[in-house]
Order: C-alpha cells, then structure tokens, then sequence
C-alpha cells in the first residue's frame, strides 16, 4: 500500500481519551465489512504517549504505535482533545506537519480542531468545533476563521466537525469521498443512521425530526425523497405538510437545521451520485431524474459542491 493511500487511517490515542468520539472512528473505520466486497480501511492506533492511557469513564488503553507510524498513515484522526486550553505537544504536532506535507489528510472530531489548529495547519481556513469551544478556538486562533454553526468542515486536505455526534456525519462524509454514495448509504444503514446530513446543516436542531403524525416533517422528507424529479417548490412541500409556507420554512429549520431549497438541492445530488454509480443513464436524463432539469445544472452542483464533474463521479466510482 503507498504511504499516500488515505485509506490507511490511523486514530490519536491520549491520556483523557474522549471515547465516544474515538468509538466512532473505530466503528467507521476499524470495523471489517466484508460485506461491502471493497478493499476496506486499514486501521490501527497511534500515541506520543507510552503505556495505559485514561479514557473518559475510567476504561484504560494503549496504542500499538507511536507518532512514526504517521509516516505511513493516509488519514489522521484526532477525535477530541483532552482540554481545550491545554496545549498538544510539539512531538505531535511536528509529526502531523510532517504527514500533511507529505499528502496525509488530517481530520478532527469536536475539540480535536484545537489539535490541528495548533499546528498551524488550518490558518487562513475554514473549521469548526463543537458550538460550546468556537469563540474560544477563534479567540486562541485569529488567523482560523470559525463557523461555529455547521455540522463539519472539509477543506479538502483537512477536516473538522464539530461535537460528538457530528462526527458520524463527517466520518460517513470520508466514506462518501472515498467510496461513493451507495457504501455510504449502506454503512449508514448499519449504524440505523438517518439520511445522509450535510455539513453545511446547522449543529444545533431546536426540535427532531418526529412522525408528521405527531406535528413533525418524517413523512414528508420521506414523500420528498421519493418525488424528486417532480418541481417541487417551497409552496408544494408546505402545502403537502398542511402548513402556510411561512410556518413550514420556520418547521423545516428548526427539524432538519437546513432550508427546504439546500435540502432539496443535497437529496437530488445524493440521488444523482448513486444513479451515476448504478445506472448507464446519460447526464442529462439523470439530471431530469433527480428534477436538476439539465445536465448544466448537474455539473454546476457536482463542481461546487463535489469538487467534480458527473463523468469523472461515474468513472470512479460506477458499479456497471
């Protein structure tokens, strides 16, 4: 495997190990899916520090390797970080540096971005962090600039996302990048995850997303889903959810952390992904399939927002 694989991850180990973060690394990408009949992630631990290490809820653990094997390493996860205010060494910092330049892709799950922040990495960046340390992240780090409000943050070399939960949204993100929509989608399904979330979603969501039946928009994301090709409007989905347009945008934001129209936008590029990937269907009828309209529009979304175009998607990742 070359060293610049980004399928050989390898996880932070630290003293005050925050380990629901670290469970989900583990689970995304240490655990086998013989299932998915790709050439899975390789994964394996790192530390600067020796012996047991402390985790949150009083288990203990210790790491395999220590900071050489990021020479080897494709993708670096830092989940967490012991204290905000407490500084990494520069043993681990260097070797981070080191990685990056050599092409490794780090990534950090809540306080981790206080790791990749203190390398210098992420100046003149965009990143975020768990809502509770962004002014304090932005304060310690001018030259970074902060959202505090998005789910995660991918800058193409290095990614962050905010706290816990969210981290599963970014991890299944790298998979998506990796593997494309349909082994996402299925390792989604095995966590019995909710569709797919974007990044740009808000990190904070007033309300669930509840059965209609009980007031919540469940039912109708799911009718959505199932109608894209139709021109859905604002009017149509609120209509659809018994509601004025004005309560149903308010509903919607305060359920999903996101407008109806970047929602839509995300689903109808989600499903052209996994049609690229299953179908021989050309653009344009993909396009009309997913209610894109043109094959225009398809690449201007897949440009914008997957760094891509349609064909080179479906040269990468077809399954016909």
């Amino acid at each position: 495997m070359r060293p610049w694989d980004r399928r050989r991850v390898a996880a932070l180990l630290y003293d005050g190990l925050s380990i629901f973060e670290f469970g989900i690394v583990v689970e995304i990408f240490g655990l086998p899916r013989p299932e998915l009949e790709v050439d899975w992630y390789k994964f394996e631990t790192f530390s600067h520090q020796r012996g047991p290490l402390r985790t949150t809820g009083g288990v203990h653990v210790e790491a395999r390797r220590g900071l050489r094997t990021l020479q080897q390493a494709g993708t670096i996860v830092i989940s967490g970080w012991k204290r905000a205010s407490e500084p990494p060494p520069e043993s681990l910092l260097k070797a981070l540096r080191s990685a990056h330049a050599r092409g490794a892709r780090l990534v950090s799950i809540c306080s981790g971005a206080f790791v990749l922040a203190a390398t210098g990495l992420l100046d003149g960046r965009r990143a975020t962090t768990h809502w509770r340390y962004a002014e304090e992240l932005a304060s310690r780090f001018p030259k970074i600039r902060v959202d505090p409000g998005v789910l995660y943050v991918d800058e193409g070399s290095i990614l962050t996302s905010a706290g816990s939960a969210a981290g599963i949204d970014l991890c299944l993100h790298i998979v998506r990048c990796d593997y494309g929509a349909e082994i996402a989608n299925r390792v989604a399904r095995r966590l019995v995850m909710p569709p797919h979330r974007d990044g740009g979603q808000a990190q904070y969501v007033q309300k669930p997303v509840y059965s209609r039946e009980a007031g919540g928009l469940a039912s109708l994301l799911q009718w959505a889903q199932l109608h894209l090709g139709q021109a859905l409007r604002v009017e149509d989905l609120a209509r659809h959810a018994g509601m004025s347009p004005r309560t149903f945008a308010r509903q919607f934001r305060q359920q999903t952390g996101t407008t109806p129209h970047q929602w839509l936008t995300h689903q109808r590029l989600l499903a052209a992904q996994m049609r690229l990937e299953k179908t021989d269907d050309g653009i344009d009828a993909i396009a009309g399939a997913v209610g894109l309209q043109s094959a225009a529009t398809l690449r201007q979304h897949f440009s914008r927002t997957l760094d891509t175009t349609p064909t080179a998607y479906r040269r990468r990742f077809s399954t016909t």
